[in-house]
Parts: structure tokens; sequence; C-alpha cells
């Protein structure tokens, strides 16, 4: 899974967001001037595709994600202005912990695969207290990087956020802080039974995606159906086993066999059922926590703050 099929950076619809740019209807005609604001009404498979985005008056037009800017966001950012001393603080070297994740962690690469790397980090205390505050997560598109702060990585991991669960547990880390290095000795802190419902969500979304593409294309997308499947997998193996499991070990060749649409639709969607019953019933008897343990977590995260304030990253 590359960089844009991550959903969390896909804006849901009902979104209201800012164009950045004029929106041009016919006749090369401006329809809204840049800064206008709409709303979402329908949301793109991944970042390479546009919105559809509406306005007050009705108009609809296709925006793309980097022609647009979520409202809340477009608000904040007029606080944060990009002069202030603050915003010079230099984030991208307060990274406390960078992996790889997507194919390449997956065991599922091939020449054409990206490297997408995650990661966690750590603003220092002062912007964090400042009126200019600190952005969720740093974004590099031509890098393919994302780093969450670490507050937002910690509730999106309490949430059993399959992107963010795999980051924890993948089998890829290039840097790793000692204050990272406590956060991944605690990984097992986060994991509880609300697996199986954000799990299922994400395999409804693929599903969906599945439905879609046989719908308006009389076939189907075998990544869709691959991704489907391997998320079946792992939220199986996080019930039973209570760890994340990211590479896909013996499922290997088989999901392969899926992505190069090698095997015939029916049997990957009989695996798919199975695997959906056995999920199910995984669910049923896992040793899981009903909740993740929140103060131990909270713990660290206060402690984690405590640290920011000096000056060396921890």
């Amino acid at each position: 899974m590359n960089h844009h099929d991550t959903l969390p950076l896909i804006y849901c619809t009902g979104t209201q967001v800012v164009a950045r740019k004029e929106v041009m209807a016919a006749n090369d005609r401006i329809a809204h001037p840049a800064g206008a604001v709409g709303v979402i009404v329908k949301s793109p498979v991944d970042r390479s595709h546009a919105y559809r985005v509406k306005f007050s008056d009705g108009f609809e037009a296709p925006i793309h994600h980097d022609q647009l800017t979520r409202l809340a966001d477009f608000k904040s950012d007029q606080i944060r202005v990009n002069d202030s001393p603050l915003m010079s603080a230099g984030l991208y070297e307060r990274v406390i912990y960078r992996c790889v994740i997507g194919s390449r962690a997956y065991g599922l690469e091939d020449d054409a695969s990206d490297t997408d790397r995650r990661g966690i980090y750590l603003p220092p205390a002062e912007l964090q207290w400042s009126l200019y505050g600190v952005p969720e997560q740093l974004e590099n598109d031509e890098t393919q990087e994302v780093y969450w702060e670490l507050q937002k990585f910690i509730v999106l991991a309490l949430k059993a956020n399959p992107n963010v669960l795999e980051c924890l547990y993948s089998p890829i880390v290039e840097d790793v802080t000692s204050l990272g290095e406590e956060l991944l000795a605690m990984r097992d802190a986060f994991l509880s039974k609300l697996v199986f419902q954000t799990y299922s969500g994400y395999v409804a979304s693929q599903f969906k995606k599945m439905q879609t593409d046989i719908r308006n294309q009389g076939r189907v997308k075998w990544k869709h159906v691959m991704h489907l499947i391997r998320l079946l997998l792992s939220g199986t193996n996080v019930l039973h086993e209570g760890t994340v499991c990211v590479h896909v070990g013996d499922h290997r060749e088989r999901l392969l066999t899926i992505k190069r649409g090698e095997m015939p639709f029916a049997e990957a969607d009989a695996w798919r059922i199975k695997l959906q019953r056995d999920f199910e019933s995984a669910f049923q008897t896992t040793q899981l926590p009903d909740r993740s343990d929140y103060e131990r977590i909270n713990t660290f995260l206060v402690e984690a703050r405590r640290r920011a304030i000096h000056s060396e990253l921890p």
C-alpha cells in the first residue's frame, strides 16, 4: 500500500474545504475565486484522483488534493504564519521514530513500489505551548514521508488505526531515539478488542472499492482485492496472537497472485468470505482487553512532554 492509499490522508465526504486556486467553469469562466469555501460531496479512492466539491450556489467541480485545504486547517494557518520564528523550529529534525510501511514492509513489493516512510515527531515544548501550535502531521509527497505529532499518533493508535499500528510493528525501522524505543517497548498497550471494529471499517471500505470497480468498469482492481484480503489476515492475527504481524509471511505468493490478476475472482472472493468468518470467530475468542492501557500510555505522553522542554531530542 503506497502513500496515496493511506486512508486517513483522504478527506471524507462532508468536509468543508477552501479552494487554493480559482475554480473554473465552462468557457474558461471563473465560477469561484481562490479562497472560496465548498463541501466535499464525493471523495476519491486515492490522492491521484479529484474530489467532487459543491459550493453554496450549487456549482460542483472536481478539485485535486493539492488544490484545496480543509477549512479548519486554513483558519489555523492564518495564526501559524510562515515567517514566524517559531515555525522555523526544524520539526523534521524532531523525529523520534522512522520506519518503512506499505508494500516493502508487507513483503509485497515489486520494481515499481515506492518506499513509504512513516513516523513520529516530538515538537519542542516552547512551540507546543505557543499560540502558533504545531501541525498534527508533517508530509513530504516527494519523499513519500509522513510524521505524526506524538499525541496525534497516540490517539490514532488508541483507535486501532491499522496504518498506525503497522507503523508501531514495522519490521523495517530506520531511526529511533531512546524515547521512541520506550514507545515501541509498550506498543502492546495499544491493542484492544477495538481492533475488530476498526479493521472491519477498513475492510468494508476496500470491499466498497471492489464493488465500485465492478459496477463502473465491469472488473475489479486486483490491488483493492489484495489489500482487502491482507487486512482480514492482519486483523485476525492481531485478535489471535495479540501482536501485529506486518509482513504477510507464508501468504506472500498467494497475495501476489491476486495482485497480478492471476487468481480467478471466484477463488479470491471465496477466500475473502472464509477470512471474514475467521475474523469474526477470532473476535469471539480473543484474549485482548476491552480497552487499551490508557493510564500507561498517558503517563508516557506526559513524561515525553516534560522531556520536550530540553533542546536535546530525547
